[in-house]
């Protein structure tokens, strides 16, 4: 992947996140319940589960978006996370472009609206073509598909070179063509050197798990 490095963020298997003892209510509901799991550098975690056994709710307090009530989520220092939610609305006459929302990934290095660096743009030109959208590089992402969306917020993931990659049903709803990019692309991610966890009803939609975490109404039943 020409202009993207693939030289290893961190040395593999290093852990770039555990959660420990994580416990959380919403809305008087216990949405986990004493959760205990690692994420490691250049492994892809796969978490499963039901509807509303705590999936998403595991990815928010990753993030740093949802406090746990119990336990603790501990993170590498200085570690840089991207997100990637289920769906995004956009809207149909929402100016910014494909190249844009992925330009927007620069942000945590540049700042906000900066003059971007001949290296930034290289990255964001790869990071577009690795997604499969060079043609659609300028159209307005609020006419794209889903398929089309998801893939330009993983691209965005890319160019922020993180450390750690949270993926929210990445492939739910999706054509088959943008699945097989979006799996591709998890594999690059881990191969160099990104953690990244993704929540799934199917583990067979990505060609490379490296541990799995199912939960059952909050609780870990199974780790593999």
């Amino acid at each position: 992947m020409a202009g993207v490095s693939t030289v290893p963020l961190l040395l593999p298997t290093t852990r770039v996140l555990s959660w420990r003892d994580v416990a959380i209510d919403l809305g008087g509901h216990p949405a986990l319940r004493g959760v205990d799991a690692e994420v490691h550098a250049g492994r892809l975690l796969a978490v499963i589960g039901a509807n509303g056994s705590g999936k998403s709710t595991l990815l928010a307090v990753a993030a740093g978006l949802v406090s746990p009530h119990r336990g603790t989520v501990d993170r590498r220092p200085g570690i840089r996370i991207a997100l990637v939610p289920q769906s995004t609305p956009l809207a149909p006459h929402l100016p910014l472009s494909v190249r844009d929302i992925v330009m927007m990934g620069t942000w945590g290095r540049l700042g906000a609206w900066r003059p971007s660096r001949r290296a930034d743009r290289d990255l964001v030109h790869e990071a577009i073509a690795t997604v499969g959208l060079s043609d659609l590089a300028r159209r307005p992402v609020g006419t794209l598909s889903g398929g089309q969306r998801q893939r330009v917020l993983l691209a965005q993931a890319l160019v922020q070179r993180a450390d750690l990659v949270l993926l929210d049903e990445p492939m739910a709803g999706l054509d088959s063509r943008s699945r097989e990019i979006i799996a591709a692309t998890i594999d690059r991610l881990t191969a160099t050197g990104s953690g990244v966890v993704a929540v799934t009803h199917d583990v067979a939609e990505f060609t490379a798990v490296d541990d799995v975490l199912e939960l059952q109404d909050g609780r870990v039943l199974r780790r593999s």
